[in-house]
């Protein structure tokens, strides 16, 4: 039996060996059985039985063998196939054991402890170890483990906010264009990080186009990534419809990369806000992949959790809200965010005394965040119509009582309240502050040292203000120590003599003696610039060019005044210089003595009447012998013997002029031409 076995066995290792060359690792792996049988404790069976599953994904089986023979398979032998069975499982704090535990440190372990460190975030010592790797190793995988170090270097600059060290290395592949981009978003310099992604994106196509194999569908698969960090980028500059429409061409193409859909899910969130939220809630589903945790960093599964905290709180699920809050909170005690999420909640739901009371006691626990708390709390006293509770809340923030800001707010809030003394104790306060600050920083030093720009804008504002209130003396003071730092400064003199001059008029005239003189102020002011400007009420017309004897005649008579032409004014048509104008000229002609009215209808009754071609009025006038026979019993109007009969003749300017029927007829006509057209 033992010779016939050991030929069996033979054959099954050379069975084995060739379909381990020939990548057919389901077939070497029947063969690895069968020579277990013969042999069940045989080292190298067992290793390649491990490495068989390892190549076919069967990573927990793998790992159950390893740990079923550990007195055969121990870690010096097996030590690296165990770690990467644990790292593949997610197992990351046991990969990273049985690393160290291993007595000999090979460069695959290496490798791997790296690839360890990346997933545990120690960014350090994950760029530590590969900056070792490639100093001291020299074979194929050299371009992968630039890359790895190029990733690492991204990752700080991202998450840890460190200023990225130039690494030197060429940016030959898409891979390392892709993560160059990465760090210089980590550092705000988007225009440069969205050159290096398209970039990035133009050597992708090169590289996966010279393939005969690869797809279009597989290159846009590929790119996925680069456009979805370029998607981000846009989103950032405020380009949210650019950076939506990206987002969705992603989805649409349905990548298998759980990671980057979970992250586009989320942005897409982001954008949408209290908007759109039936589209947030649809979004949500691919954050909760499985595996999803595995694929991204801390701070990215945080940022998922608020704002699922958040769309609870817009759909109204408080509930759900307080859970997601309450969650975060346990994980992450001295964060701002879930504290602020449960009083948004409270809010919401106008249970206001309780929310400032949540913000308070974490305040009181985490002084360190104590600031931004308290501003949230100032910002609910004042929606609840508390100014001078907020006003309290923020003159206890002492890192912040002094800035120009707080006290620019403060003064405001009180001048609301018109509490006029608790705005100047701010200013005092302020003021104060920066002395001591100054006489703290040149302690020691006997050399007069100038006020700082923000000191000296304190008291400017200050003086202004009691000026304003009327607080004449108090603001004395704060302009003396103004004009003090800068005696050259004329409008800080002429506020001080007006102030005085309402307290001291004695002190005002001794200090006006100070004033420049007007022969040495120069006011550069372009008149002409001035007067033709578009607010101007008056524009001087430019003067012709002056002969010299006009010059000559006009600088003699400088002192009188020109005489202005007065204009002829046009005079009627039929203007008659002999006939008295009418004195009621002017008024309107229902005002007028002698109107008695219109006669309406006259034509109108006069239509449709007689035989068709029958005449009535026109007859009658053009009846010579019936005009010579009956003169006329008034004159008419703009006839010739109308102007030229006795004296109860009508004035020239009330009397119409010859022609002007036909002439308004034919206004009329236009005028409804001009209608028809329009419409």
């Amino acid at each position: 039996a033992g010779p016939a076995a050991a030929a069996a066995a033979a054959a099954l290792w050379t069975e084995v060996n060739r379909c381990g060359q020939n990548g057919d690792f389901a077939r070497a792996l029947k063969s690895v059985n069968k020579i277990l049988q013969i042999s069940k404790d045989d080292v190298t069976a067992l290793q390649c039985k491990v490495v068989c599953l390892i190549q076919n994904g069967n990573f927990k089986e793998a790992l159950g063998v390893i740990n079923t023979h550990t007195k055969v398979l121990t870690s010096d032998i097996i030590a690296f196939e165990k770690a990467y069975c644990e790292y593949r499982l997610n197992r990351i704090e046991n990969a990273l054991k049985t690393i160290q535990s291993a007595s000999q440190q090979t460069d695959k372990l290496k490798e791997l402890y790296g690839q360890v460190l990346y997933r545990l975030e120690r960014y350090d010592d994950c760029l530590a170890t590969y900056r070792d790797l490639i100093r001291n190793s020299q074979d194929e995988y050299e371009e992968e483990r630039k890359t790895n170090l190029s990733a690492v270097v991204a990752a700080q600059s991202t998450w840890e906010k460190v200023m990225p060290e130039d690494l030197g290395l060429r940016e030959a592949t898409y891979e390392l264009c892709y993560n160059s981009a990465c760090a210089l978003i980590g550092q705000g310099k988007l225009n440069e990080a969205m050159k290096k992604l398209q970039k990035a994106e133009e050597l992708c196509r090169q590289s996966l186009s010279e393939d005969s194999d690869v797809t279009e569908e597989d290159i846009e698969a590929e790119l996925a990534i680069i456009h979805g960090q370029m998607a981000y980028i846009m989103q950032l500059q405020g380009r949210t419809e650019d950076a939506l429409q990206l987002y969705n061409q992603i989805i649409k193409l349905k990548p298998t990369d759980v990671g980057l859909l979970a992250v586009i899910a989320n942005n897409i969130i982001t954008i949408n806000k209290d908007q759109n939220v039936f589209d947030s809630k649809k979004k949500v589903k691919l954050t909760n992949a499985e595996g999803v945790e595995h694929k991204l960093s801390k701070k990215q599964l945080q940022a998922i959790e608020f704002n699922k905290a958040l769309l609870a709180m817009y759909t109204n699920q408080a509930d759900q809200c307080r859970k997601l809050s309450a969650s975060l909170q346990s994980q992450s005690p001295e964060h701002l965010l879930p504290v602020l999420i449960q009083a948004a909640q409270l809010c919401r739901e106008k249970q206001h005394a309780k929310a400032v009371g949540l913000l308070q006691d974490f305040a009181d626990q985490h002084p360190a965040n104590a600031a931004e708390i308290k501003l949230t709390m100032a910002q609910l006293k004042i929606a609840q119509g508390s100014v001078t509770k907020a006003c309290m809340i923020l003159r206890s923030i002492e890192e912040l009582q002094h800035k120009p800001g707080m006290v620019s707010a403060l003064v405001t809030m009180y001048s609301h309240e018109e509490d006029i003394d608790s705005a100047i104790e701010v200013f005092t306060q302020a003021i104060q502050w920066y002395q001591q600050f100054q006489a703290r920083t040149n302690y020691g030093c006997c050399v007069f040292q100038p006020k700082s720009p923000v000191h000296l804008s304190l008291i400017r504002e200050a003086a202004n203000f009691k000026l304003k209130h009327g607080r004449k003396k108090e603001a004395i003071s704060d302009l003396e120590e103004l004009w003090k730092q800068n005696p050259k400064d004329v409008h800080t003199l002429a506020q001080l003599i007006s102030a005085y001059s309402l307290v001291d008029p004695e002190k005002a005239k001794v200090l006006s003696k100070h004033l420049p003189s007007s022969d040495t102020m120069s006011l550069k002011v372009d008149v002409d610039a001035l007067e033709n400007s578009h607010g101007a009420t008056y524009v001087r017309k430019k003067a012709g060019k002056l002969t010299g004897d006009n010059q000559q005649k006009e600088q003699g008579q400088g002192d009188v005044k020109k005489k202005k032409k007065k204009k002829k004014g046009k005079l009627p048509k039929n203007y008659d210089p002999k006939v008295t104008p009418d004195p009621e000229r002017w008024l309107p002609m229902r005002e007028r003595s002698y109107y008695r009215g219109r006669k309406k209808g006259k034509k109108k009754d006069q239509v449709g009447k007689g035989t068709q071609g029958s005449t009535t009025a026109g007859s009658s006038e053009l009846d010579a012998s019936r005009t010579a026979s009956s003169p006329p019993t008034s004159p008419r109007p703009g006839s010739a013997a109308a102007v030229s009969a006795t004296s109860n003749v009508i004035p020239p300017r009330h009397q119409k002029p010859a022609g002007a029927p036909a002439t308004k007829k034919k206004q009329q006509q236009k005028k409804k031409k001009g209608a028809k057209g329009g419409w």
